[in-house]
């Protein structure tokens, strides 16, 4: 992993640094994602996680050191941090392997089904975290999971535009063997036909 994202686009109660290895002496709190994961083994992202003290704006808690486990070594799939819509969470990628941590409680956290996520794109004025996937498009809410598209194409999601509402993009169609256009609602993750 050479290049890191880092997206701050919403407002979040914690501070990040991705340290470029795994610290020698442990920080008191230090959790794996996900739990026992034998991934690790391949490789990780680090993140050192500092969560804002509780109602005190801009005071930072113990921090904690985020392990989280590799996807993939391929420049095609995403590593990096970014904000989430909970300003609570923090969303970490290692490889395309998506992690959405609590850092008031970082033994909560959610990993994206997607195997890899190909794209992390922050929509600030709709309040969503997209995820991209080979086939279909998941959208993360301050509140966790908004909605998931049914299925967009048979390999390869390419978000062209975002407009009134309306996400559209194209995949390919195994059957015609060509790209197909699709349109899909941001407020509700409906296709349209």
């Amino acid at each position: 992993m050479s290049a890191f994202a880092i997206d701050l686009s919403f407002s979040h109660d914690w501070q990040a640094e991705i340290l470029p290895a795994r610290p020698a002496i442990l920080p008191a709190r230090h959790f794996v994602y996900p739990r026992d994961a034998e991934e690790v083994e391949r490789g990780a992202l680090e993140v050192l996680v500092r969560p804002q003290t509780a109602g005190k704006k801009d005071e930072y808690g113990q921090p904690f050191l985020a392990t989280c486990a590799l996807g993939f070594r391929d420049a095609a799939v995403p590593t990096g941090i970014w904000a989430a819509p909970s300003p609570r969470e923090i969303c970490a990628v290692s490889g395309g392997y998506t992690y959405l941590i609590d850092t008031a409680e970082p033994e909560r956290f959610t990993m994206i089904e997607y195997r890899p996520v190909l794209e992390v794109r922050a929509l600030v004025d709709e309040r969503l975290l997209l995820f991209v996937g080979h086939r279909s498009i998941i959208a993360w809410g301050a509140n966790g999971l908004a909605w998931e598209t049914g299925k967009l194409s048979d390999e390869g999601v390419a978000i062209t535009g975002i407009e009134n509402g309306v996400l559209r993009g194209s995949g390919w169609e195994m059957i015609s063997d060509k790209e197909k256009a699709f349109a899909v609602e941001l407020g509700s993750g409906k296709i349209r036909d």
